[in-house]
């Protein structure tokens, strides 16, 4: 095992490896009960999806641990998973089967690019300022969300959105369950997104709000209801183009970033670089073409992998004990079938995501006008529109323009004039 992980090497031990499992699963695990929630809101089954959303991120977690040696869990991406139901199905009109389509398609070039050069190409194309633009812009996307399933916000005729009906006993428990979370979180407790669910459940058992099933374990089931039920032709007739680019958009720089993040928390960068990039890409890439093929959204690097870190993970050995314990939440689908179906218990780690998502915010330099009105357009269309596809759109056909009028033609990458007219073409030609 020595040999295998460089235990000694980084210097650490096979306890210190599994505690920092232990630690990272506690924190990433809502993911299991929220990605289901959330899909199953366009007509899939949800305990396909719960066991999509598992087997996709043990694939991914697997390869990155045993394949290139990291600490970093990948599982299926928050404000993917939101850009999947409410954009793509929801707003586009497209049945879920297509949606998971257009994914495997993303999955495709990703593993593509993640064996080629062309990665590094693509993320240099995009400007720094667009970049946390749109994590920002997903952030807000997640909390609105978070507040409108929870009726914390709800429709208004005059005004689009206004406050609701605090009243509403799953309303006054989600603030409940918000602020108790955020304590955890204030006192540093580790895990503190799935303690506060877990909180926030018996508080919503004790008021009523929910039964508890006949058994909380129970053996696999429901897979073959999304399992290689996926439209691919359904995505070429419907014109989704730029969904696909928007899902690898994000999925690759997403994961790029948090992996940098956590490989320089750990110490494992080399000089500046990320040693076996490929490899981690690549891990990430076939997470999503198999969550497709299963019937889940794109998976992404984890930043909540850092809290593992913290605890001295330095080695895959640390992502094969979380992907160890998510095979064991297989077992109680029961129990997480009614957690998810409480926007009480779900909505706050929505709106918690959201938060630091949006932190990127003060990376921005707010004084170049040429970089940051895009960058804004981006980050306030994307929870507006109800659509991370559309604020990236609009932000990325406005950038080379203003560039172009202001003479500055030449700063931007030639592959971004691509991206400019592929979006407007859907935008203005394909839009549903």
């Amino acid at each position: 095992m020595d040999n295998w992980f460089k235990l000694k090497e980084r210097g650490t031990t096979v306890s210190t490896e599994i505690i920092a499992g232990i630690t990272t699963f506690f924190t990433m695990v809502y993911i299991v009960i929220v990605n289901p929630g959330i899909l199953s809101s366009t007509g899939m089954d949800f305990n396909g999806v719960f066991i999509a959303t598992v087997l996709a991120s043990i694939v991914a977690t697997l390869i990155m641990g045993i394949g290139s040696n990291y600490p970093i869990v990948i599982a299926p991406g928050m404000g993917l998973n939101a850009f999947f139901a409410y954009s793509v199905v929801a707003g586009y009109g497209v049945s879920w089967q297509v949606a998971l389509g257009a994914v495997f398609i993303a999955g495709l070039l990703f593993i593509i690019l993640s064996l080629t050069s062309f990665r590094y190409m693509l993320l240099d194309a995009i400007p720094a300022s667009l970049k946390h633009a749109i994590t920002a812009g997903i952030g807000l996307f997640i909390t609105t969300v978070g507040l409108q399933n929870s009726g914390i916000i709800a429709d208004s005729e005059s005004n689009l959105i206004t406050i609701g009906n605090l009243a509403e006993p799953m309303t006054y428990l989600t603030i409940i369950g918000l602020i108790i979370t955020v304590v955890l979180m204030a006192y540093n407790v580790k895990g503190y997104l799935f303690i506060g669910m877990v909180v926030t459940a018996v508080l919503a058992w004790i008021m009523g709000l929910f039964q508890m099933p006949e058994s909380i374990v129970s053996l696999p089931q429901g897979l073959t209801s999304t399992a290689f039920q996926l439209d691919l032709a359904g995505v070429f007739s419907n014109g989704l183009y730029t969904i696909i680019f928007t899902f690898l958009l994000i999925t690759l720089f997403d994961t790029t970033g948090t992996m940098l993040g956590v490989a320089e928390q750990a110490g494992l960068l080399k000089e500046g670089k990320f040693p076996r990039s490929r490899g981690a890409l690549l891990a990430d890439a076939v997470g999503t073409t198999t969550g497709a093929l299963l019937g889940t959204s794109p998976t992404s690097a984890y930043i909540e992998s850092s809290t593992g870190v913290a605890a001295g993970g330095r080695t895959g050995l640390t992502a094969v004990t979380v992907s160890v314990l998510l095979a064991l939440t297989l077992f109680f689908t029961p129990i997480v079938s009614v957690i998810s179906g409480i926007p009480a218990i779900t909505s706050p780690a929505l709106i918690i995501v959201g938060y630091f998502m949006i932190s990127v915010i003060s990376k921005i330099n707010w004084k170049d006008l040429e970089e940051t009105f895009p960058a804004f357009l981006i980050i306030i269309l994307t929870p507006l529109t109800h659509s991370i596809a559309t604020g990236i759109g609009v932000g990325f056909i406005f950038y080379p323009v203003l560039k172009l009028l202001r003479g500055k033609g030449k700063d931007v990458h030639p592959i971004f004039y691509i991206f400019a007219v592929l979006f407007f073409i859907q935008l203005v030609f394909l839009d549903h």
